[in-house]
């Protein structure tokens, strides 16, 4: 972004790993100033959360937000309740999805970048190589971009709200080599379900599976520190 070009402000969801990396990196290149944002919800590690604030920096974030909010309360998933996380795939919706966790973040990001006066949301929200939980598709994206312009100032008296939603026809293989274009350090990135403290990876999760699919379609050694 030259000198003469406006400052343009979006909120970036920022969770840790791959994908919220390479969407800040997308938001960047596209010329907005980065205010990332991140949740603990009271996911299992801590060393997702540092990898976000450690990601957003990294990437030239604005600034880096944490807000608390306490989904262990309500349990419902293997990142929130003690539930073991599956390791062999399996049918259906995983015990890994945590109910309305998307809605909730973009509800949050949604009050913060009325407050910031911006009307640019992102998020790494992904479609093809999912684990497939219903808060990952398009008819979500569209539907929240919907709300969001009924119930708020910003849609109502504004200019409106964008959700961005850049990864989500994106196999992982084509989010790596997004991602090497644009200049991220995967490794220090944190994706695992059930990372220990140092952020280093079980390597047979979901997450982790295809985290390691996308490294090897595209071609990249995986950067991955694993247990």
């Amino acid at each position: 972004m030259n000198a003469s070009t406006p400052s343009r402000k979006a909120v970036i969801l920022v969770s840790g790993g791959m994908d919220s990396a390479v969407t800040i990196a997308m938001a960047r290149e596209q010329g907005f100033d980065v205010h990332a944002l991140s949740v603990a919800y009271g996911q299992r590690h801590s060393s997702e959360l540092e990898a976000s604030e450690r990601v957003s920096k990294l990437l030239g974030a604005v600034e880096h937000k944490t807000v608390v909010v306490d989904l262990r309360s309500i349990g419902g998933s293997a990142l929130t309740a003690d539930i073991d996380v599956p390791e062999d795939g399996g049918e259906g919706i995983p015990v890994t999805y945590v109910p309305a966790r998307n809605t909730i973040m973009l509800s949050i990001a949604l009050g913060w970048a009325e407050v910031l006066g911006s009307t640019d949301i992102f998020c790494g929200v992904n479609a093809v190589d999912y684990s497939g939980y219903p808060d990952c598709r398009p008819a979500f994206i569209d539907a929240f971009q919907a709300l969001a312009n009924v119930a708020t100032k910003a849609g109502v008296e504004g200019a409106g709200i964008r959700i961005h939603a850049p990864l989500m026809a994106m196999g992982k293989g084509d989010i790596v080599r997004e991602g090497m274009r644009l200049g991220v350090d995967f490794s220090e990135t944190v994706s695992c379900y059930q990372a220990d403290a140092q952020g280093r990876a079980c390597g047979h999760c979901d997450a982790c599976r295809l985290r390691a699919e996308g490294f090897a379609k595209a071609g990249v050694p995986d950067p991955t520190h694993y247990v």
